[in-house]
């Protein structure tokens, strides 16, 4: 199983099928709790008794999906994350892609579809490309046992890439998912995916480094 940050695993990708990735327990470390917890556990406060006696490096990773959306110019979508108790972090490494936990019963790509919605409000998707491995990240421990009720080590994310087909101004991050959904970002822009590793915090910047290699071709295949 992998270790820290932004470790792969397992494998099959390609083209965008939705339901082809059900199984998301096969790519976690086993363990007598579920693996599937709430999307917004992140912001809990208090750690679960029972992971905290188990050894950090035990603990199974978060099922999740990552989100590079594409403009017509092959810009992708970033946000700057709004505050966050749980990872502090400078202004130059606010800036991140949407992702979020996956739900029980959910594929990756429902998963990606519901998150971007959630935190931008777009729904006006094409699908260009899921990337044939997950990725994997540690939080540090301190985060890690105070985030999820301290039940996960870190995340274990699969990243979709979707074509953005509609106006700018159907993006809004203040009131995302009309208006029902807390804002996970405080402002956006459109930015090259080749300088998104440079704007994550620094613990994430393995799997951005992944994720553009997994999908620079791609883009450059669309301009």
């Amino acid at each position: 199983m992998p270790g820290a940050g932004g470790t792969e695993a397992g494998g099959g990708g390609g083209a965008f099928r939705p339901g082809k990735h059900k199984s998301i327990r096969s790519y976690v470390p086993s363990s007598p709790r579920p693996m599937m917890g709430g999307r917004r556990g992140c912001r809990a406060r208090f750690s679960d008794p029972a992971s905290a006696m188990t050894p950090f490096e035990q603990l199974p990773y978060r099922p999740c999906v990552g989100v590079v959306l594409v403009n017509r110019d092959g810009l992708v979508f970033i946000g700057r994350r709004a505050e966050d108790r749980n990872e502090p972090v400078d202004a130059t490494h606010a800036w991140q892609m949407p992702q979020g936990g996956i739900d029980e019963g959910e594929s990756p790509e429902e998963a990606a579809l519901r998150e971007l919605y959630e935190e931008t409000n777009v729904r006006s998707v094409e699908p260009l490309a899921v990337a044939p491995d997950w990725f994997a990240y540690d939080l540090p421990e301190p985060i890690a046992r105070k985030a999820w009720k301290g039940r996960y080590r870190g995340q274990m994310q699969k990243w979709v890439a979707l074509r953005f087909t509609g106006p700018d101004s159907e993006i809004d991050v203040h009131r995302p998912g009309g208006g029902k959904h807390k804002p996970e970002f405080g402002d956006w822009r459109w930015e090259r995916l080749g300088r998104t590793p440079g704007l994550i915090i620094p613990f994430k910047r393995p799997v951005y480094e992944k994720v553009v290699a997994a999908f620079e071709p791609v883009l450059a295949a669309t301009r």
